[in-house]
């Protein structure tokens, strides 16, 4: 009989996505299920909500507890088989906040500010230290068990765990799931082709869609046609409007994996002060993860009475990785899946401390990634100039180092494009005072 734990449980809605999910999928409708917050309320109401579940859709064949705060943690994880990971240190206020106004004052915009920039950088300094208590735990009371992260920034988050660490760790993502239907959706293209496929590998949020066919026919040469006419009018289908990802593919020649909001920040070339109008040019979205924020605490009350009051509340399986993954390891069903894993010669032009983001194979022996292949170089170039970035922000979790900051932030493509070097370390010296307690002590 597997065990999940499930650390950051107060995420009612990926908690109802996870756990629902396994409920439904038969080598898993036995579990036991271990809620893990440091919230007392949410982690109660996740924890309503899902012994509904259980009731309605699994016979109550779950055995589901809940454990609150640190001293109870090492209780949650003991002799667990899989730990899915989706906490938030700091959550909107503080942290999220800090994250966006200080560089504000500084002339620094970011749009979600959870993957890289000066606002991914100092999201990871805060989780890493937890994500690396986690695994310490799990090395003394589940030193087998996988644990399965969706914590942002991935690439600095899972990269962190497998070098501090000894635990066997894959960070997930949906953005690959998505890609090719998202370029078709894009180009409006998505009811043309029935039986699309895609190959998608480099890091996570910038994945490169290295192939994509339907029906059996590349579908590269269209795309890239009727990509130029779409840049060329200023307007494309799908959220966001996706015109960065069309300009990185007009001049890097593939379609990137996230949206256009996420891959405006990762770069010296859209969000700029001395040139305003790209801002509108490409419909970039500032302060669009702020802006989620207040919009989800707003809906939270009108979503937990049906989420946690609602006595018939039923669920559906979703395309969520988690339950799929679990039930390839407990059954021996082979499933490929995209994961983030260090790159052991995956992709020979990355480097090989990095985290990538590759096809792997899952089965009862674990999550293995698959060979990939050298990259197109520029492809491997864009990729290199954020890989900077995670590798020097994990040096410095790891380390303590301040001086590993001020050079993870000095190498941040955006940070680097807008600010001076005494800027930007004067920015980082601001946003270390600011996050107080949530941060280790530097030296």
């Amino acid at each position: 009989m597997a065990k999940i734990t499930f650390m950051g449980a107060g995420s009612t809605i990926f908690a109802k996505n996870v756990l629902g999910d396994s409920m439904l999928t038969p080598s898993l409708r036995d579990a036991q299920i271990a809620l893990y917050d440091v919230d007392s309320k949410r982690l109660r109401e996740s924890k309503k909500m899902l012994d509904t579940i259980n009731a309605n859709v699994n016979k109550r064949r779950a055995t589901i507890t809940a454990h609150l705060g640190v001293k109870n943690r090492r209780a949650a994880l003991r002799g667990a088989s899989y730990v899915v990971n989706a906490i938030q240190i700091g959550g909107y206020e503080p942290s999220t906040v800090i994250d966006f106004e200080i560089p504000k004052r500084y002339g620094l915009r970011q749009t979600i500010a959870d993957t890289l920039g000066i606002g991914g950088i100092f999201r990871a300094l805060r989780t890493i230290p937890v994500m690396l208590d986690f695994a310490h735990d799990m090395e003394a009371v589940c030193p087998d068990a996988w644990m399965l992260n969706y914590t942002n920034p991935m690439s600095m988050v899972t990269g962190g765990v497998l070098h501090g660490s000894g635990i066997k760790a894959v960070g997930l993502c949906h953005s690959v799931q998505v890609c090719a239907g998202s370029l078709l959706h894009t180009l409006g293209l998505e009811k043309k082709y029935r039986d699309v496929r895609q190959k998608v590998a480099g890091i996570n949020h910038m994945g490169w869609l290295l192939e994509i066919t339907g029906d059996g026919k590349d579908l590269y040469p269209e795309c890239r046609k009727r990509a130029l006419e779409v840049v060329r009018r200023g307007r494309a289908g799908g959220p966001g409007y996706n015109l960065v990802r069309l300009e990185i593919m007009r001049n890097f020649g593939y379609y990137i994996t996230e949206s256009s909001e996420h891959l405006s920040e990762y770069t010296p070339w859209f969000i700029k002060r001395d040139h305003p109008e790209l801002i509108d040019q490409f419909k970039i979205p500032l302060d669009e993860y702020p802006r989620r924020c207040i919009n989800q605490i707003a809906q939270w009350k009108a979503m937990s009475r049906e989420l946690v009051n609602n006595p018939r509340l039923t669920h559906e399986r979703t395309h969520e990785y988690a339950s799929y993954i679990m039930d390839a390891m407990e059954t021996n069903t082979a499933i490929e899946i995209g994961g983030n894993v260090l790159n052991n010669g995956f992709i020979p032009n990355l480097p090989s401390r990095a985290v990538v983001e590759v096809p792997c194979l899952v089965n009862t022996n674990g999550v293995q990634g698959c060979y990939v292949g050298d990259l197109p170089e520029a492809c491997a170039a864009l990729n290199r100039s954020n890989i900077n970035v995670h590798l020097l922000a994990i040096e410095a979790a790891l380390t303590l180092k301040k001086d590993c900051i001020y050079q993870a932030a000095l190498m941040d493509p955006h940070t680097a494009a807008e600010l001076t070097i005494d800027e930007t370390r004067s920015l980082c010296n601001d946003l270390i005072k600011a996050h107080g307690s949530f941060l280790p002590k530097y030296r």
